[in-house]
């Protein structure tokens, strides 16, 4: 793509663009932009504002880290290797404050809506992230998944996501929520994708590797809380992977109901060590886990740890059984703006807490919003066999 054109591309992009979806932009700065040579050259790319950008803030969804820190002096890890990918940086993206958070609200920065349904939130905590790419200002969104806050808005705004195994990639100028379970991951429109879009954080080569031939189910009894629709939906992606050649089992995971447990008190201990000292400056809802995380004993987070460490080897021993497992990424088909969601986060995080215990990857598929998970560091397999998803027929993109 020579420069006139893609000028032309990004000139484009921006005009897409939107305030809900962005907390940095720079027109002029973005138009700059070279879009080197590399397997992204020339894409518009958006970037979840918890990563800096030299020359912009890193506001994590708050006025007070925009404004106490000022301007970034260098660029973060991902943003270093999408320009030198050849990416062209859009922005920086809406987030629910410090990414804790599920629904896409912001008290702040007003609640991020779904581009062309002003009545839906985008979901959390990865929001402008899924804006950008349904509204076209970008071909995908790095975001970042701590307890689900990529496959949550994917599966809510329709789109493909990708969660990358835990460890993989560079935190260098990104700010943690809970070290424990964070992970980078994008949101974008079509699994096909997936493959080139997962090489910025690991291999995903799939040359001489054996593709699955079996993948797992949850039992019905897990989908109690889900809508009609969403139980329609797995039973078709489940259709999607048998016509691809994978045996199907059913099993029954009745012990995840600790999960959130866990999850929630090693997440809120973590969250509340980097932000002590600035509890007071942010939402109530959010200052409360934080205090709450600040008053577990360390006797209370050890025992927490080793729940953890038993969970994770549990969830390891059901991947090498069955190779893949599927279940919805969220049990509701939307989240109405303005409506009162606090009953929502714990049964959200229901379906999306396992899979970060296990700090394993999962894709979100399009339209159908299941998530797919694999073993860790199983990602170019996972990618891969996703992207043979988009092809069969009756899951479209």
């Amino acid at each position: 793509m020579d420069r006139m054109t893609n000028l032309g591309a990004v000139e484009d992009a921006l005009s897409r663009a939107n305030g809900n979806t962005y907390l940095w932009t720079d027109r002029e700065w973005t138009l700059g932009e070279e879009g080197t040579a590399g397997p992204f050259s020339g894409k518009t790319v958006s970037v979840k504002d918890c990563f800096d950008l030299e020359g912009a803030p890193t506001s994590c969804g708050t006025s007070f880290y925009r404004d106490l820190h000022g301007v970034a002096a260098r660029d973060s890890w991902i943003v270093e290797k999408l320009r030198s990918s050849g990416a062209v940086i859009v922005g920086k993206t809406h987030l629910q404050p410090l990414a804790y958070g599920i629904t896409g609200e912001n008290q702040e920065f007003g609640d991020c809506l779904q581009p062309g349904d002003a009545g839906v939130l985008t979901g959390g905590s990865s929001s402008g992230a899924a804006a950008s790419v349904l509204e076209g200002s970008a071909w995908a969104a790095i975001g970042t998944d701590t307890g689900g806050s990529i496959r949550v808005p994917a599966a809510l705004c329709g789109l493909a996501g990708y969660r990358a195994s835990l460890g993989r990639g560079d935190w260098r100028g990104g700010v943690h929520l809970a070290e424990s379970f964070d992970t980078f991951g994008w949101l974008f429109r079509d699994l096909r994708d997936g493959p080139l879009l997962g090489s910025i954080f690991g291999p995903t080569d799939v040359a001489g590797l054996k593709m699955p031939t079996s993948f797992a189910v949850v039992e019905d009894a897990f989908l109690h809380d889900c809508e009609p629709e969403i139980v329609e939906r797995l039973r078709h992606c489940q259709s999607a992977l048998q016509g691809l050649g994978l045996c199907c089992r059913t099993v029954a995971v009745d012990w995840w109901s600790e999960s959130r447990e866990v999850f929630a008190g090693i997440q809120a201990s973590e969250a509340a060590a980097i932000h002590r000292g600035h509890y007071l400056h942010f939402e109530a809802a959010i200052r409360q886990r934080l205090e709450w995380g600040a008053a577990l004993s360390v006797a209370e987070v050890d025992a927490l740890r080793r729940r953890h460490v038993a969970f994770r080897e549990r969830m390891d021993g059901l991947l090498t059984a069955h190779e893949l497992l599927l279940l919805p990424s969220v049990p509701v088909r939307r989240l109405e703006a303005g409506a009162d969601h606090s009953q929502m986060r714990p049964r959200l995080l229901r379906y999306t807490t396992p899979v970060s215990l296990a700090g394993m990857p999962a894709v979100t598929i399009p339209d159908l919003g299941m998530q797919l998970v694999a073993a860790r560091e199983d990602d170019a397999r996972l990618l891969a066999l996703a992207a043979g998803i988009q092809m069969e027929k009756g899951v479209q993109g």
